[in-house]
């Protein structure tokens, strides 16, 4: 026959299940079970084969089912439920956001971040960053938040990840149908699509946005793959951490400019702007030059009005980690910058030179701390870690005063919660425990829960991950041309009642997936004890460049694959969040053995933790805060070691003590039901800990509350009347520094001397202002614990100034000392800038010490 064209037929569900595809678009379904089942339950095997994407199934399901669906009133019925949910929640009485601040009504908080990691079915997310930004976008909407996510989608995503047949890992890259994928195109207010363009040596790129609904917030992300770009530039956001140097310029170029300009077309004005690590940095050039050039404000005002209402985030605990780059590189992409900011070159590098090793270079982070007014590192830990590492550019504040604070990561709650395990939390937490999830008191019940009916869902979903374990590795064996006696044996591989311990994370040296075969016939004697048997399930990425990373992959894979280790160890390949959800819901231990203190936060075993699986860590990231004797093991101490071998050799060998002397027996320590009633009470203990510190509703509401409503209020303040404030500030600001040589400091008091709890120590000071008034100065005493030529936790008390004036210009301060806490301290006494707009004390990086 002659053919004359082809035509493609999309199925169309009946009118009585019809918001199917309305709900497919819509990624609220992707953290409710009940909705995802709506799909699953029409084709149980498409759904499985699609990577759970409802609008991918939605094209591809087979129309005589889908009727079949719409004709069983017992399933419309379910669909009619969870449409009621999902209308409810769209459509709130109230809503967190609204109740606390009822009078901010036109916030926005925009939030940039290089990946956003929302679901298995849109593969843009790499590891920990992405899955952080989704998790905040979900609790953005869940809390009702005015949010709107912004970054890039990567038209081939993150790799997906094959093990050939000696352990090496392979990087495939498969490129995404957007019609596939539950995005639409974003259109500006007449209804067209939005294309926006950033200049780049020689030419423009050019970005189509495309929009995600996630609950209530939506993510624009933008895709460089048009036709009006060159071939190269249609790649420049292909793929997800890939390229060299010049092409993560352009990708971080578009990201921030790029981004502004996103918002700016779709007509939406923030009024607080989150850098979700340095990548995104760019964007605050781009706002001072419209500052500069479309407000009409001079530099300094446009950088002050800049720094009111951002906040950057860092996640990166060394400094080689944080994206920097050549002073030539940033001529080429910049040289025309400085002029419309109406500054010289050598200004403009100043914003982001850091002076590394191996020379100076323009730091990404460094120009999010100099132009952001408050910034914050993501766990306790690493607060202290990035206030050391970022200390050079407050070179005059006590290290425990630079200004960089901390928020400890946490997770979305139900996105990680296996269905079984909430079903318990359900009958026993009471009707509303999802609305309080960040309040200890919610999680009281957790005792009320009986040993037989935790215990029932632990194993529901440990039944589960053993199921996913098997299913990936026999698809391996398969792919590597594995004979049928061992295909046959990964169908049976790991007992579902053995202790199964996890390490699952991006494969990077420092988080030393090695560490617990550093004694090899140590480990198989407790791998292979016949009457307390343990596995271990290894999986994870490296960075295609990660060398080392992709030997340590290749050393696991071998490893499994050896007399000993065969059946108790598996390295199962493509990580990805499908594979994480039933990893940390379904091992009985999560395994954490990180360099000590190079892991920033870190959220797994915190997932892990939820689903009621203890954590084994290093006291390192968030875990220095979650640990308290009672919900899990530390593993080593805290401390820090000089030799790298010497931390290795200790750490293991408290491993090694841990799971031989505490956790295995623990494990096995069965009732005559075969109940482990001491491992329950570990697991109830962590789940009691865990669950509440480490949500993301917590952590959502301190960022809310420390930084958007404070960064919001300050930019709202000096924006009005025409930046009239902002203005005044870049006065104030000109004013002081042309007088802060002429300002001195004395002051008197002793250099020793005993005190008891309760009494106090006089201390005067004599301040020289110069031309400066004293209210544009704060004295202060500055105590704490000395630390070397340092204050390891600074407290500060104000002087006062004394009521008579003297005739040579000087001020006389003075404050009665005391501490409350006994202890050895030292002090000092201060003078820095002191106005009431600063978004931080040291926004000047200005202090003298008497």
């Amino acid at each position: 026959m002659n053919i004359l064209g082809q035509v493609t037929v999309y199925p169309t569900p009946d009118p009585r299940i019809q918001r199917l595809v309305e709900l497919a678009y819509n990624l609220w379904w992707s953290w409710h079970p009940e909705a995802q089942a709506l799909y699953q339950e029409i084709d149980p095997g498409l759904w499985k084969e699609v990577n759970h994407n409802p609008v991918k199934f939605l094209r591809r399901i087979d129309q005589h089912k889908l009727d079949r669906a719409a004709d069983d009133r017992a399933y419309v019925a379910r669909y009619e439920a969870v449409i009621a949910a999902f209308d409810a929640y769209m459509h709130p009485a109230s809503t967190w956001w609204g109740r606390t601040y009822p009078e901010l009504h036109d916030e926005l908080m925009a939030y940039f971040c290089f990946e956003f990691g929302l679901h298995e079915a849109l593969p843009i997310y790499s590891g920990g960053l992405g899955i952080l930004a989704g998790d905040h976008c979900k609790t953005a909407s869940d809390l009702g938040l005015p949010f709107v996510g912004v970054g890039f989608l990567y038209p081939q995503g993150y790799f997906e990840q094959r093990i050939d047949a000696e352990g090496r890992q392979q990087a495939i890259y498969e490129k995404l149908d957007f019609s596939d994928v539950p995005a639409t195109a974003a259109c500006d207010a007449n209804g067209k699509e939005i294309m926006i363009s950033v200049d780049v040596p020689g030419r423009s790129i050019y970005a189509k946005i495309w929009r995600f609904q996630v609950g209530r917030v939506p993510i624009f992300l933008m895709d460089t793959d048009v036709a009006q770009n060159a071939l190269g530039d249609r790649e420049l956001a292909a793929r997800l951490y890939g390229g060299n140097q010049e092409m993560r310029i352009s990708q971080e170029v578009v990201l921030g400019i790029g981004g502004v300009r996103t918002l700016k077309a779709l007509g939406l004005r923030p009024t607080v702007w989150h850098m979700n690590e340095g990548h995104a940095a760019f964007l605050q050039l781009e706002r001072l030059r419209e500052y500069v050039q479309d407000q009409h404000l001079p530099y300094a005002a446009a950088l002050w009005a800049t720094r009111a209402d951002s906040l950057f985030t860092t996640h990166t605990p060394v400094p080689a980690g944080n994206d920097a780059f050549h002073f030539d590189l940033m001529d080429r992409f910049f040289g025309g910058f400085w002029g419309q900011l109406g500054i010289g070159r050598e200004e403009f590098l100043g914003l982001g030179t850091y002076d590394y090793t191996w020379g100076p270079q323009f730091s990404m982070t460094v120009l999010a701390l100099r132009t952001a007014g408050r910034a914050n590192g993501v766990s306790k830990l690493h607060g202290e870690v990035s206030r050391r590492m970022w200390h050079t550019l407050w070179p005059e504040v006590s290290l425990a005063e630079v200004p960089i604070g901390h928020i400890t990561n946490g997770v979305h709650t139900e996105s990680w919660l296996h269905p079984a395990m909430a079903s318990v939390f359900d009958r026993y937490l009471g009707p509303t425990w999802r609305e309080h999830i960040e309040e200890p008191a919610t999680w009281n019940g957790i005792q009320r829960i009986p040993d037989a009916e935790l215990w029932a869902a632990h194993e529901t979903a440990k039944q589960h991950a053993v199921r996913i374990i098997r299913e990936r590795t026999v698809e391996h064996m398969v792919s590597v041309h594995r004979g049928p006696a061992e295909i046959n044996a990964a169908e049976q591989l790991f007992d579902p009642k053995a202790l199964t311990i996890g390490f699952a994370r991006r494969f990077a040296t420092y988080k030393r997936a090695a560490l617990l075969f550093r004694d090899q016939e140590r480990l198989k004697r407790l791998l292979n004890n016949p009457e307390c048997p343990v596995q271990v399930v290894f999986a994870g990425k490296a960075h295609p460049a990660d060398e080392p990373g992709k030997a340590l992959i290749q050393y696991i894979y071998q490893m499994s694959r050896q007399a000993g280790f065969a059946g108790r160890v598996v390295f199962v390949a493509d990580y990805d969040i499908n594979l994480a959800r039933h990893l940390v819901a379904g091992v009985d231990l999560w395994l954490n053995t990180p360099r000590r203190p190079l892991e920033a936060s870190g959220t797994s075993g915190q997932k892990a933790g939820l689903n009621g699986a203890p954590n084994c860590s290093v006291l390192d990231g968030w875990w220095v805060e979650g640990y308290n004797g009672t919900d899990g093991w530390a593993v080593g101490e805290e401390r820090e070691y000089q030799d790298e071998a010497a931390q290795d050799e200790a750490d293991a060998l408290s491993l090694y003590h841990l799971l031989e002397d505490e956790i295995v027996p623990r494990f096995y320590r069965l009732d005559a039901n075969g109940l482990p009633h001491d491992w329950l009470e570990i697991m109830r203990a962590a789940i009691s800990s865990i669950a509440p510190q480490f949500s993301l509703a917590r952590m959502l509401k301190e960022y809310v509350t420390d930084y958007y409503v404070p960064a919001g209020a300050l930019g709202a303040r000096l924006g009005r009347d025409d930046f009239r404030a902002a203005r005044a500030l870049a006065e104030w600001q000109a004013r002081v520094v042309q007088a802060w040589p002429q300002v001195g400091l004395h002051a008197t008091g002793p250099s020793s001397c005993e005190l008891s709890v309760g009494q106090s120590l006089a201390v005067q000071a004599e301040l020289r202002p110069g031309t400066l008034r004293p209210e544009d100065l704060a004295v202060e005493l500055v105590y704490g614990h000395a630390q070397g030529d340092d204050l390891g936790d600074a407290i500060t008390l104000p002087m006062s100034p004394g009521a008579t004036e003297r005739t040579d210009g000087q001020v006389s301060y003075q404050v009665n000392f005391s501490s409350p806490d006994s202890g050895d301290f030292a002090y000092g006494v201060r003078v820095r800038p002191h106005h009431a707009d600063l978004p931080n004390r040291f926004a000047l990086h200005l202090a003298r010490w008497a």
